[in-house]
């Protein structure tokens, strides 16, 4: 990238040398173009040399890479920075460290350095989203603003527009000023304006017959406003869950983020049962009733992104309480090596689950990953040649190419009645959303014994527990061994946040824990010391930990002999299964995850 200098100052329009591949043009931004003499200054001031040239000299892409980007962007117009990052030839920390270079710009870590409240209020968060932009803090002179593309044509003018005044620009990687702007501009910074003017308008109501609130636009009434703010921030922050939970004094919000529970917002007692309504309203329950439980669902749009939320209320002491559990349609499914399992369990799986008849059952409790873990495997043996069909309540994710069935218990559409409806259809793979009653167990099992394979999760604690739960339900010993082929125990271990991980000197008792369990030898541990990025948690996305029951004739013989859990267990651990309390060991001693996270999510097992 080329950015020609006027004088003491670079112009505040870039000046692109663009040249043909041919003349080894290695910048990827616009045409050329002259920049007026009198345009006011902006922060930037370049140093010369080509972009291309520069990431060759430092040997970070090859001259194909290079030429490849080229030959892209010459249809798609994108930058030449940006196509090496989209196939994987650079990592964005690297071409951020060449734009540095090139343009004299500081590069700022995002990962610690926090935004000024002053700075965040003099620019609006549309400019800052649209510009990718992050106004850092103001100085006697100027205000530093961090920017993904600092020589993006227009971008110092519209910035110092926006704000009002001179700014200095830095640079970051566009994912960590993309991760700032959703933690700095809280979705629920209006929530306080919104709460006063609903206890205004229940104070007129109150003191007059005619309601002020049904005179407002139904967007612009308090409660709706609020709902919206909790939902944007709630997606914002990765949350899978919103709890809103009546108190004696007030209305408690927790967002469950990563598999752990955080406080988010605080309202007032009175205006919890408005919140609770507009809730409902939108999922099409009964607002009149209150005191039987409901479930219901509705589909939202937030930030440009649909949101598919899931409702269930309950009646507590204080009031109703509402869980929504938020499923993001825009996210791309999980592929099967990308769940976490090591590369030997994730090689006898994908063996396991291309069986042509059987059935493989998914366990864990709810929260650990099952549904994620039956989606990656559909898609591993997605084939059009197959009738794939699927009974699920609900159905989480649309796959373009497999039958998909949402169970309807008020029209009668139960798991039990779908998968005798499915198999008349003539299907080759049967998906069954979870095995939750004694008839489901028994239809799936004789679905699996007829030449069809099935899929399902069940809960149960590990894989040798999931087996005695089909036994407790009453299906006899026998048709588990015939049907069943594997079981896939799994958990789900918060990842330690690499932008703050640091040593960490463990407790004693995790320590003890650690050796006691068997866990390789190590010296030196490690963990999040909290930062922008993990919300201080020192915690940051989550990896799956799996134990895979392989049913072997060895075991088939102890399951029809009604053999116990810890005589399953010991079997199959000593034909080489690795347990979830092995596996999760084994994730500490690789530095991805912590001895308290396992303690938290698997201890004795």
């Amino acid at each position: 990238m080329v950015l020609m200098k006027r004088g003491k100052h670079a112009s505040s329009r870039a000046v692109y040398a663009v040249r043909t591949p041919e003349q080894e043009v290695v910048d990827d931004l616009a045409p050329v173009e002259d920049a007026p003499e009198d345009a006011a200054p902006t922060a930037v001031e370049p140093v010369p040399g080509l972009l291309g040239d520069l990431l060759l000299q430092r040997r970070l892409i090859t001259p194909a890479q290079l030429a490849d980007a080229l030959l892209r962007q010459s249809s798609s117009g994108e930058r030449v920075g940006a196509l090496l990052v989209k196939a994987g030839a650079l990592d964005e920390r690297r071409l951020t460290e060449a734009l540095a270079d090139q343009l004299q710009l500081t590069i700022v870590d995002l990962r610690t350095a926090r935004p000024t409240p002053d700075a965040l209020t003099a620019l609006p968060e549309a400019t800052a989203r649209e510009l990718q932009a992050v106004p850092l803090a103001r100085t006697d002179s100027a205000l530093t603003v961090v920017v993904a593309d600092p020589g993006a044509p227009g971008l110092a003018e519209r910035l110092s527009a926006a704000i009002g005044g001179p700014v200095d620009l830095a640079i970051a990687p566009p994912s960590d000023i993309r991760r700032v702007i959703n933690a700095s501009y809280s979705a629920l910074a209006g929530v306080n304006r919104a709460v006063q003017a609903f206890q205004a308008s229940e104070a007129q109501r109150r003191t007059s017959a005619a309601s002020v609130t049904t005179e407002l636009p139904t967007d612009a009434a308090p409660v709706v406003q609020v709902v919206n703010m909790i939902l944007t921030q709630a997606l914002r922050d990765r949350a899978s869950d919103v709890h809103i939970e009546p108190q004696d004094a007030n209305m408690r919000i927790r967002f469950r983020i990563d598999g752990a529970l955080h406080d988010a917002l605080s309202l007032p007692a009175d205006m919890g049962p408005a919140i609770i309504s507009r809730i409902k309203i939108m999922a099409g329950m009964n607002i009149v009733e209150r005191r039987r439980s409901q479930d219901g669902q509705f589909t939202a749009e937030i930030d440009a992104r649909s949101l598919d939320v899931r409702v269930a209320t309950t009646a507590t002491i204080w009031g109703e309480k509402c869980v929504l559990r938020l499923l993001d349609k825009t996210r791309s499914l999980f592929q099967l090596h990308e769940l976490g399992m090591p590369d030997d369990t994730w090689g006898t799986y994908s063996k396991l689950i291309r069986s042509p008849f059987g059935m493989v059952l998914c366990a864990g409790p709810t929260g650990s990953g099952k549904t994620t873990t039956l989606y990656a495997t559909l898609s591993e043996i997605n084939d059009p040649r197959r009738n794939i069909m699927t009974i699920e309540d609900p159905v989480e994710y649309v796959f373009p190419l497999i039958n998909q069935i949402q169970t309807n218990e008020s029209a009668g559409l139960t798991f039990a009645d779908g998968l005798k409806s499915i198999l008349r259809q003539d299907p080759d793979v049967i998906l069954v959303g979870e095995i939750r009653d004694v008839e489901t167990a028994r239809i799936a099992v004789q679905s699996a014994l007829t030449g069809h394979f099935v899929l399902s999760s069940l809960h149960a604690t590990d894989t040798a527990a999931a087996l005695h739960r089909f036994l407790d339900m009453g299906i006899e010993s026998f048709l588990i061994s015939s049907s069943v082929v594997a079981v896939v125990a799994q958990r789900l271990m918060r990842r330690i946040c690499q932008a703050c991980m640091a040593p960490h000197r463990p407790s004693d008792e995790e320590l003890g824990f650690y050796f006691e369990a068997g866990g390789p030898p190590k010296e030196t541990f490690y963990a999040g010391r909290g930062c922008n990025f993990c919300a201080g948690t020192g915690y940051l996305d989550r990896i799956g930990v799996f134990e895979v029951l392989r049913v072997t004739p060895e075991i088939k013989r102890l399951i029809v002999g009604w053999a116990t859990q810890d005589e399953l267990r010991r079997l199959a651990t000593t034909q080489g299964m690795r347990t979830l309390r092995d596996e999760a060991l084994t994730l500490v001693a690789n530095d991805v995850t912590t001895i308290s996270e396992v303690i938290r999510g698997i201890y004795a097992l």
